[in-house]
């Protein structure tokens, strides 16, 4: 609904062009404070620190390492040698697809892996299908396989069981591709009765400094049909949504989002929220709520900052907090029952380092969010300010109860289960 206000807004400058004493200026700002689902959080002034570049360095995980679980857990590499296995799909009769893509030098394939003797180790791995263009979300509806690349959303005929798909897919979704940081990954889920399909869409600058005219069917969270049909924008600015699951309690599309960049060490937290049909969410103009950002004071576009809804649980600046799935089995304690967990894929512009690990937010018997706690730690190397063994990004719940856990910087899926 807010599309076409987005699309007439004005170009910004490509670099962001507030002058350093203006910045200074900002610093010295005081705290806000916001109120959000799961008590209040404070936020530091624009500009309170610096934006710094950390990029850190995958060193790979030793022989016999892993990362940690908490107590009553263990952990195991489910499959490993894939090729920045970034996202997994678990089918309802246990086949697990794996999409091996990346922002560079991407395999740009499907790969499927069985576990034939239940033992916790995939023995069985194929190509599933290939020739793709960075794809990541998957979805089964009926006998239909869809793959999401960043530019499409395709459809293949599919059959229960099958080792690899034959045959072309049909391309029957144009989706918007290219853009700031790398917001190629297009998700997917379905509703309860498979009548819909959800597509997320991450913005396609920091915060449309290269004109909201680019933006177009950006920043969203996309409902269609599942021949491709009856497209809505079910919620927006969203700067890059990703994981999406629906709350097992209450009915809600939640999802996790990266928020922006370049305001400081500190700012802007990402979270995991419930998504509003019809919500809008603030960005480029606005974050948490009614907070402005200062790249936009020449124009503000007050009207929209004061519709913006505030998201549930921040996450942590920069943590590009990427993975999302709630926990509906009764493999792990009952404390697990219908929380959630986040994969979050580590910052590159901020120091120290934030993210690198998996967090769980509980939630209550009313389905509404309790404060994120750390769940699978470990990814970061002591004594190091940057080398790390894996990066987090996929979590995919398991017919069997168990948590895949996508490494895709190390090549590995991780199985956590409970002892």
């Amino acid at each position: 609904m807010f599309s076409l206000l987005l699309i007439s807004c004005k170009s910004k400058d490509p670099k962001d062009s507030t002058p350093k004493k203006v910045k200074e200026e900002m610093s010295d700002n005081p705290n806000q404070t916001v109120t959000t689902a799961i008590g209040d959080i404070t936020l530091p002034a624009p500009y309170a620190t610096e934006s710094e570049v950390l990029v850190s360095n995958v060193v790979g995980w030793k022989d016999g390492m892993t990362p940690i679980a908490p107590e009553g857990f263990k952990v195991n590499a489910f499959a490993k040698a894939l090729q920045h296995p970034r996202w997994t799909y678990v089918h309802e009769n246990g086949d697990v697809f794996v999409v091996e893509s990346n922002t560079r030098n991407s395999a740009n394939q499907v790969t499927l892996l069985r576990d034939t003797n239940n033992d916790g180790v995939a023995d069985y791995q194929n190509v599933f299908v290939s020739g793709l263009n960075q794809p990541f979300g998957m979805l089964i509806i009926d006998n239909t396989f869809y793959v999401a690349n960043t530019d499409g959303l395709y459809a293949y005929d599919y059959t229960d069981g099958i080792n690899q798909l034959t045959g072309s897919g049909k391309k029957i979704l144009d989706l918007p591709a290219g853009g700031y940081n790398n917001h190629w990954t297009r998700n997917l889920i379905t509703n309860a009765d498979q009548s819909k399909i959800y597509i997320s869409v991450g913005s396609g600058s920091n915060v449309g400094e290269n004109g909201m005219e680019y933006e177009k069917r950006r920043a969203t969270i996309l409902e269609i049909n599942p021949d491709g049909s009856g497209e809505i924008e079910y919620a927006t600015g969203l700067r890059n949504p990703v994981g999406m699951d629906w709350n097992p309690v209450t009915g809600e599309l939640w999802t996790a989002v990266n928020e922006r960049d370049k305001l400081g060490n500190n700012l802007v937290p990402d979270y995991a929220t419930s998504v509003k049909k019809g919500g809008w969410y603030g960005w480029p103009y606005s974050y948490y709520g009614q907070i402005n950002d200062p790249r936009w004071s020449d124009d503000p576009h007050q009207d929209l900052v004061d519709k913006a809804i505030v998201p549930d649980v921040p996450l942590g600046s920069h943590t590009a907090s990427l993975g999302f799935e709630f926990y509906t089995k009764d493999a792990f304690p009952a404390a697990y029952k219908n929380g959630a967990f986040i994969g979050q894929h580590g910052s590159w512009n901020r120091q120290p380092l934030s993210g690198y690990k998996v967090v769980f937010i509980p939630f209550d018997a009313a389905g509404k969010p309790q404060p994120p706690r750390d769940f699978l730690t470990g990814f970061t190397a002591k004594g190091s300010d940057k080398d790390v063994y894996g990066r987090p990004v996929g979590v995919t719940v398991h017919n069997d109860g168990s948590l895949l856990v996508n490494d895709d910087d190390s090549g590995i899926v991780w199985r956590v289960s409970a002892i």
